[in-house]
Order: C-alpha cells, then sequence, then structure tokens
C-alpha cells in the first residue's frame, strides 16, 4: 500500500488531493506544497507514468519545486502541481480536461494551474470553462500564451549574471555557449546569445530542431550530442532538454566554467552541486533562471501585460547575482544558497501573513 502520508509530509505539503472521473479517465493528482506567500501556482503535467506512486512522487517533487521557484520568482505565490496521468497522445479529450478543471475549482482558489509537459494553452482553455484558477491561457482568451518567451529571456538574463560575476562583464559576446536541447526555449535562448555576439554551439534529438535553428543562424555550430558537447572547449554550458543532465560523469567531463540552462532539475542527485563547485565550476540554481516562464503565466492573474511581466523577468539578473553573492560569503554553493534565500522568503512573509486583521 502507498504510504501517502508519509510521503507528503516528509517535505511538509499542505494538502494532495486525488481526482478521478470514471467516464472521462481522468486520474489526476494536484499537490500544494505550501501556501506562506499566497495561493499555490504550478502548471499541470500531462504524463503516462508507469505507476500511481512514480506519479505520486514527482508531483511531490514538483511543486516543493514551485514553491522555491515562486519565492525567488519574487511572486507572491505558493507552490503546486498537478500531473494527469496518461498519454496526452491518446488520452486527453475535452470532458476529461473540463472534468479535472472542476477539481482545481473545488480547491477554492488554493491552487492556480497552467501548463506544462504535455499540456498547452489550448488545454488551458477547455479546463478555464470549469475553474476561474488557471493561468498560461491562449491571448485569444486573455492568456500569455506561449511561456517559453520569458523562461528564454530570464535564462539569458541569468547567464548574463553568470558572465559579470565571473568575467566582470555581463556580455556573452566571444563566448563559446553550448546549448543542449533547442526545443521551445533553447531555441529562443540561442536568438538572444548571437544577438549578443556569443559562438553558440547545440545539440539535439531532434534533426527537425537543430535545422529549425540553423536556418535562423547559419553559423551555429552542430555537435553529436551532449556528451560531445560537454567534453569540447565551450565557456558556457546551457541544458535546456530533460532533467539530470548533471550527473558524475558530465561534472568530471565539463569544459565549460558556467552552468546556466532552461531545465529543470538540472543537478541529478544532491552532492553534484558540491562536486561543481570544487571543480570551479559556476552553477547558475536552475529554478531560479527558468522563471521567466512562471513570471509569464502569473502576471495573467492580475490581467496579462508583456512589458510588466517582462521587466519582473528583467530582476532574474539581480536575483542571480545575489545568490552568487551569498554563496561567496557563506561558503556554500550557489544551489544551497539558493535554497536559503527561498526558505528566508517563505518564512518571513508567511509570519507578516500570520498577523491578524481582526474582523
Amino acid at each position: 500500500m502507498t504510504d501517502v502520508f508519509g510521503q507528503s509530509h516528509k517535505d511538509s505539503h499542505e494538502q494532495v488531493v486525488f481526482c478521478a472521473d470514471r467516464q472521462s479517465g481522468l486520474r489526476a493528482i494536484i499537490a500544494i506544497y505550501n501556501t506562506a506567500l499566497g495561493p499555490a501556482l504550478g502548471g499541470t503535467r500531462f504524463y503516462p507514468y508507469e505507476s500511481e506512486q512514480a506519479a505520486l512522487a514527482d508531483v511531490l517533487n514538483l511543486s516543493k519545486g514551485m514553491a522555491y521557484k515562486n519565492a525567488l520568482a519574487g511572486l507572491d505565490l505558493g507552490g503546486g502541481k498537478a500531473v494527469i496521468i496518461g498519454d496526452p497522445t491518446k488520452d486527453k479529450n475535452e470532458a476529461l480536461l473540463r472534468a479535472y478543471g472542476r477539481f482545481v475549482e473545488s480547491l477554492g482558489g488554493r491552487y492556480y494551474t497552467a501548463c506544462d509537459v504535455g499540456t498547452f494553452s489550448e488545454d488551458m482553455d477547455l479546463v478555464a470553462r470549469e475553474s476561474r484558477y488557471v493561468t498560461g491561457r491562449t491571448p485569444a482568451h486573455g492568456g500569455a500564451g506561449d511561456s517559453s518567451i520569458l523562461t528564454a529571456f530570464g535564462v539569458f538574463q541569468g547567464m548574463r549574471a553568470s558572465a559579470a560575476h565571473l568575467y566582470g562583464t555581463s556580455s556573452l559576446s566571444g563566448k563559446r555557449v553550448g546549448v543542449e536541447g533547442v526545443g521551445k526555449v533553447g531555441h529562443r535562448l540561442v536568438d538572444h546569445l548571437i544577438d549578443d555576439g556569443a559562438e553558440v554551439v547545440v545539440c539535439d534529438v531532434s534533426p527537425a530542431a537543430v535545422e529549425r535553428v540553423r536556418q535562423r543562424h547559419p553559423s551555429v555550430e552542430v555537435v553529436a550530442d551532449a556528451r560531445a558537447m560537454t567534453g569540447s572547449d565551450i565557456d558556457v554550458y546551457a541544458p535546456c532538454a530533460l532533467g539530470g543532465a548533471l550527473d558524475d560523469d558530465t561534472v568530471e567531463r565539463l569544459r565549460a566554467k558556467i552552468v546556466c540552462g532552461g531545465a529543470n532539475n538540472q543537478l541529478a542527485h544532491v552532492g553534484v552541486e558540491k562536486q561543481l563547485a570544487d571543480r570551479g565550476i559556476l552553477y547558475a540554481p536552475d529554478y531560479v533562471v527558468n522563471s521567466g516562464g512562471v513570471i509569464q503565466v502569473a502576471d495573467e492573474i492580475e490581467g496579462f501585460n508583456m512589458d510588466r511581466a517582462r521587466a519582473k523577468a528583467t530582476q532574474i539578473f539581480d536575483t542571480t547575482l545575489k545568490i552568487f553573492g551569498i554563496a561567496a560569503e557563506e561558503g556554500v554553493p550557489p544551489a544551497v544558497a539558493a535554497d536559503r534565500l527561498a526558505e528566508r522568503r517563505m518564512s518571513e512573509v508567511g509570519r507578516i501573513r500570520g498577523i491578524w486583521l481582526g474582523g
């Protein structure tokens, strides 16, 4: 039997909701890590998990990560996430998404949902037909649309901050940057880098994705795979594909002095952050630099304004520099410094939210 309370209480989750609708085939889990800063916000992942246990483990981990991401993005939002168990190419349908929306609505605003792996803005439009607590909608319905726009912009700001810390200049001009994964976020990051004068090397499991970048930027160099990239002579490594890109073998082989990319959960296991620091490699924590997307969808709650959201995402530069400063001062890796800063904000603001207002 799955020890649900044991798993959820291990990281002090506030609430875990299991959602099922037999007729539409909906099987979903919504996890709220905390609401210290405000209602929880996090995307809905639609994925064919091998078991309900695997889905539960994923949603608990992802919701905790969203709490830290939202905290350091300066948002008055807590951390939550949802997973729908199934193959989105086969199992997704209107009834299922609307049934899911009913469950989101039943939480009364404790959780705002958005897009994630396997879901898109058009799906959120359907969910929103049953719930008020939906972001990441299409522009036709007042939404922010493709959140990869500000995700890539934020990663670029984090990379600029990394360069400023290490080289004394925020420009990537003349630096050789390896971008692993040139999908939704990666190809936009390449645009920013080329505009800034960087030399760019790319790889992707999709030849079509690589060709799209080469058509737009013929000067971009292509290597066979991530192993070839990390072992090559690059100044910056930007993992923008799957999580777990930084394992023991990769860190040992890596020749870059900066790691800053858009992928989630880049550290394969606890301790990799120290290995990077011991090798003199500056790691920009992933959930800090890739927070532009959540900033973009969170802005919808007030009524979306791209200029306002972009200005907020620009602050990723300053936040990243602050984390590097704390890491140096306290003698810890940047990933540890980022966690401490996020926990401090959740604690301090959460305490203020406890002040009684009467009534």
